[in-house]
């Protein structure tokens, strides 16, 4: 497999169809920008608890109306399982997605035209995925941290090595 994912493996002979790229491409970039879609989500996940009477429990920032109080609802938040999240809190997931996104294309973009757009591409898609996972457990578990640190920041890197590697 090694072979099939290095530099030299992928030159193009004379007679390589190109139409072939611009799909692949498609593919990859269909599938990173699902991150841009990811604030349709946050109302359900705002609801995700529900009491005894079947309603939504109150968030953890409940009431909140300083910038103070809601990032001191949001810290509470990242362990907490018994209070839903907020837009807030949800949205810093949002923000890691994408400084992330920016800093590792930055950071492994010369590694990339060292080893070729299949590594990357390959290193890309498991971060991606492997954040999906993470957060998906960590919508399981109701735990915000697992979120960030699953879609923000590995979900981030993959998003940034996605990008670079078409």
């Amino acid at each position: 497999m090694a072979i099939f994912l290095s530099k030299e493996h992928i030159t193009a002979s004379a007679n390589f169809n190109r139409w072939l790229v611009p799909p692949a491409a498609l593919a990859v970039h269909l599938s990173i920008g699902m991150a841009y879609g990811f604030s349709v989500f946050w109302k359900p996940l705002g609801n995700a608890l529900l009491g005894e009477d079947g309603k939504p429990l109150a968030a953890c920032a409940a009431g909140a109306t300083t910038f103070g109080e809601k990032l001191a609802g949001t810290l509470r938040a990242l362990t907490a399982t018994d209070c839903n999240w907020t837009q807030f809190d949800l949205g810093w997931m949002y923000t890691l997605f994408f400084v992330l996104l920016g800093c590792s294309a930055a950071v492994w973009g010369s590694w990339l035209e060292r080893s070729g757009p299949r590594k990357a591409g390959l290193v890309s898609a498991l971060c991606w995925c492997g954040g999906l996972l993470i957060s998906a457990f960590g919508i399981y578990s109701h735990q915000l941290w697992m979120m960030w640190l699953g879609s923000g920041v590995i979900g981030g890197i993959g998003l940034g090595l996605g990008y670079i590697s078409p």
